[in-house]
């Protein structure tokens, strides 16, 4: 889907004067949508209105659903249950949002047969989330007490889910959200990473060495360019590992710059038969690249075995 489409056109929404209803006509609300969640996300606000900048806020989610509709459109075709484990879900806002507009308005007269889980390791965050489904009648949501790792065992999820979603996963939770998407053999993952931290500091660590053997070394030699640099390679290298396993991978950005630094959207499809050549390319690219930026540290990040690095 284009990147700067549009939502699709709306009935506007009605006066406060019907119960439950916005306090102002707004155009961009789409009939079926829950009010409710929507003052409750903050979007509206508790007397129905909608200001610029949420106006603004309410655009991006629309932009963010339209990348994942088509994945729950595929994973629901044919009536086949579908899962869908958002991790590191915080408020679950994604997966509140998710759930509204595709069971709610998408599929209004025909819901689908389906389950989002929140998995989250605050417990507040998830009692809060639990009783905000009951409240609003999202009987196809769960919310696990789990970290990743935790998930990945637990007999609370299906051995296999059909999505993964990770919304600004920060650092090294982008990885695990990958680890257990490759564990459940997740045919499409939606990841945005946040603040990479690690794989700057392996180059930091071994900086001196780096620029003795590799001119290239120049590129994160100043400490704000060892930052930002471990930021882009650690994605490179998630790319390649995601490759690597079989996955067609897009990157793309999420909203535009002016409104997040936070903006890369890596999507992540298996297809049905893998290309063989196509994986072999990206392990040994993903071999070559983390030996000619120093970084064997994060073999085991990256799935990579230490022996491939001879």
């Amino acid at each position: 889907m284009p990147k700067n489409s549009t939502p699709r056109a709306a009935k506007p929404a009605r006066p406060a004067s019907a119960p439950g209803q916005p306090a102002q006509v707004i155009e961009e609300i789409r009939p079926g949508q829950s009010i409710e969640l929507l003052m409750e996300l903050h979007i509206l606000t508790r007397e129905g209105k909608l200001n610029q900048d949420t106006r603004r806020k309410l655009k991006q989610v629309y932009h963010l659903y339209q990348f994942i509709a088509p994945l729950l459109e595929e994973v629901s075709g044919g009536g086949k249950t579908f899962t869908l484990a958002d991790h590191g879900a915080g408020k679950s806002y994604l997966g509140f949002i998710l759930y509204d507009l595709f069971f709610n308005v998408a599929h209004a007269g025909d819901k689908p047969t389906g389950k989002i889980f929140g998995i989250e390791t605050r417990s507040e965050l998830v009692d809060k989330s639990r009783e905000l489904a009951q409240r609003l009648g999202f009987a196809n949501m769960a919310f696990l007490n789990l970290s990743v790792q935790q998930a990945t065992g637990s007999a609370e999820l299906p051995a296999q889910v059909d999505i993964v979603t990770a919304l600004h996963a920060c650092d090294t939770a982008t990885d695990d959200a990958i680890a257990f998407g490759l564990a459940k053999q997740a045919r499409h993952m939606v990841l945005v990473p946040c603040c990479q931290a690690e794989v700057a500091g392996v180059l930091r660590k071994n900086k001196a060495l780096s620029l003795s053997k590799n001119p290239l070394a120049e590129l994160w030699r100043h400490p704000l360019h060892t930052r930002e640099f471990g930021s882009q390679i650690t994605n490179v290298l998630r790319c390649l590992q995601l490759e690597a396993r079989g996955y067609q991978v897009t990157v793309t950005e999420l909203v535009g710059w002016e409104h997040s630094m936070k903006n890369e959207l890596i999507i992540a499809s298996l297809p049905a038969v893998p290309s063989a050549t196509k994986t072999r390319q990206a392990q040994q690219r993903l071999r070559e690249v983390l030996a000619a930026l120093n970084l064997g540290a994060l073999v085991t990040r990256f799935d990579v075995a230490e022996s491939l690095l001879a």
